[in-house]
């Protein structure tokens, strides 16, 4: 396994689109286009054919079009497709054109006719596992089907009578005549057309035989004027079988060029929609949004931003070397987006009450409000600032008081002073409150009133700064945060089922957390920094309940270093 993703990555579609415009080739033109399956959600992998398809044509001037492969009924939805367009638009990319393999339907059959007619293809009446047996293995060569010489007219009217739905499902296909002993598996006379009676979700019930993948892939191309076609390095093998078409086919335009690239694997990640679906429908995960799941709809309910996403898939760049990507660099990218762009709040997930002793009181004998001043963002001066309210009854987080401090620890202890952000120095007394169980449920303090905004006047040194909450203004918040979805850097490595990765741990929902009620104000699902906790994302259907998007802790920086240490 390579764990890899260099910054400035090479692109040799890029070099290629160059040398094409550089010659002259498609007249200096530049089209590409996105084809997915309509069959499922979009999910990080996509995103790198993405901004590759997009950003190639928006380098070079050209246009890219959104097309989708609706080319088997039975498992796609116009649910899957609308899906796909606000995931497109999302990430930041507007398609010049959004077409159908389906709207090419009737020019692919009259195409199919031709071939025929030029002794290139024939019907074939065997079953699906006949044919599989016969084109052989490699290093094996393939057994002609005993229809490979059925005469031109004879399989024409045959293929006309599957048009016109005469046949049961699976009785019959169409197949192009290339080579049963080539080497390359996808040229062994590859089937074209199946009957399937699935009811489409376009076209309805206007046709009972559908194109396959490969014989709708290259036309399809070749009608829109693409003239750079890119894919995943699986469809290698299937160039020889994209060009072989197009050569015997009158086009309409130039011959499209098709080009491989690796597909993005990321670590403690799977891509494949077999599986998610498999998740999903097993109640593993809440559904194809749910922040652990690699969908774009998921990632963006944890609060990715599409930039972040964006910026990742370029810097890896375009390549024909397979490797797996760390997610932490995927993350590491979300940290700088939300660094920059995130509004810093207050929130204590495990309240722990800190009583003022010497905090002043009101006549009446209620305590004084103090507002303090924070910034709303270091990273953005015009980001300005905000007005927190501070009381003499506050909560921190549990985690930052201990009894008995250990070595190191710097943090709330009796007799330590530490500054509460934007506030006061304060410092513990021996005064703390037990539970039946001896849990610490309270813990006192005094404040030092010439301390305000955290500053000392005689320059004192303080190592530790916690956040805070005022008891009394505190909105109540569910959080969630997130571990990997898989335990494992490469999922069902060891058993050959990734689901035997899942890492029951993923997800940990903390109830009866306290935030600063300036989130009661933020713009809807906008991601903020809890500071010292990381980045969250507020859900966009419940109220109150957010995210943790990344931690503040670049740990592919880390990862780095220990891969470079003289760096």
């Amino acid at each position: 396994m390579t764990i890899g993703g260099t910054v400035g990555a090479g692109d040799f579609i890029a070099d290629a689109v160059r040398q094409d415009n550089a010659e002259g080739t498609f007249s200096g033109r530049v089209q590409t286009r996105f084809p997915p399956e309509p069959n499922g959600y979009l999910h990080i992998g996509h995103a790198k054919a993405i901004t590759a398809d997009f950003g190639i044509a928006e380098r070079f001037g050209g246009i890219c079009n959104l097309r989708f492969d609706d080319t088997n009924p039975d498992t796609e939805d116009d649910e899957f497709a609308q899906s796909i367009l606000d995931d497109i638009a999302w990430l930041g990319f507007t398609p010049a054109n959004v077409c159908h393999a389906s709207d090419y339907f009737d020019q692919l059959y009259l195409w199919a006719e031709d071939l025929i007619t030029a002794g290139l293809a024939y019907v074939d009446e065997q079953d699906a596992a006949t044919i599989s047996v016969q084109r052989g293995a490699f290093g094996r060569p393939g057994v002609d089907s005993p229809y490979r010489d059925r005469p031109k007219g004879e399989s024409l009217d045959l293929f006309r009578r599957m048009k016109a739905g005469e046949f049961p499902d699976g009785a019959m296909v169409l197949r192009a005549k290339i080579d049963m002993r080539a080497d390359n598996m996808q040229l062994r006379d590859p089937v074209m057309y199946r009957i399937r009676r699935g009811h489409h979700f376009r076209t309805k019930d206007q046709w009972v035989i559908y194109p396959t993948y490969d014989w709708a892939h290259g036309q399809s191309d070749a009608v829109e004027g693409v003239t750079h076609s890119m894919c995943t390095l699986e469809f290698e093998d299937h160039r020889p079988l994209y060009d072989w078409y197009l050569n015997h086919l009158e086009l309409p335009f130039d011959q499209p060029r098709q080009y491989e690239f690796a597909r993005l694997e990321l670590t403690h990640t799977i891509t494949s929609k077999r599986r998610l679906a498999q998740l999903v429908a097993e109640g593993r995960v809440d559904g194809w949004d749910d922040p652990r799941m690699p969908t774009l709809r998921g990632l963006r309910r944890r609060g990715y931003p599409a930039a972040a996403i964006r910026n990742f898939c370029a810097s890896i760049g375009v390549s024909k070397t397979n490797s797996r990507h760390a997610i932490e660099e995927l993350e590491h990218h979300v940290r700088i987006e939300l660094n920059r762009l995130a509004l810093r709040r207050m929130a204590v997930l495990r309240p722990l009450r800190l009583v003022i002793d010497n905090w002043p009181v009101n006549p009446d004998g209620t305590a004084v409000v103090d507002w303090v001043e924070v910034a709303n963002n270091p990273e953005n001066q015009d980001d300005g600032v905000r007005q927190v309210p501070f009381s003499g009854v506050l909560l921190i987080e549990q985690d930052d008081f201990r009894e008995e401090a250990p070595p190191k620890y710097y943090r709330l202890t009796p007799g330590r002073e530490v500054r509460l952000r934007g506030a006061y120095l304060v410092t513990a007394t021996d005064q703390i409150i037990k539970d039946q169980a001896g849990q610490v449920v309270e813990v006192h303090a005094v404040y030092d009133p010439a301390t305000r905004f955290g500053r000392a006047p005689d320059g004192r040194r303080i190592k530790s700064t916690l956040h805070w909450v005022s008891a009394a203004h505190a909105l109540d918040a569910t959080v969630n945060l997130y571990n990997h979805l898989f335990a494992t850097e490469v999922p069902g490595q060891a058993t050959g089922d990734p689901l035997d990765d899942l890492d029951p741990k993923s997800r940990e929902q903390l109830t009866g957390c306290k935030v600063e009620p300036a989130l009661k104000d933020d713009r809807p699902g906008a991601a903020v920094q809890f500071e010292r906790l990381g980045y969250f994302a507020p859900d966009p259907d419940k109220p109150m309940l957010f995210h943790r998007t990344v931690g503040l802790r670049d740990e592919w920086a880390k990862l780095q270093a220990r891969a470079n240490p003289g760096a």
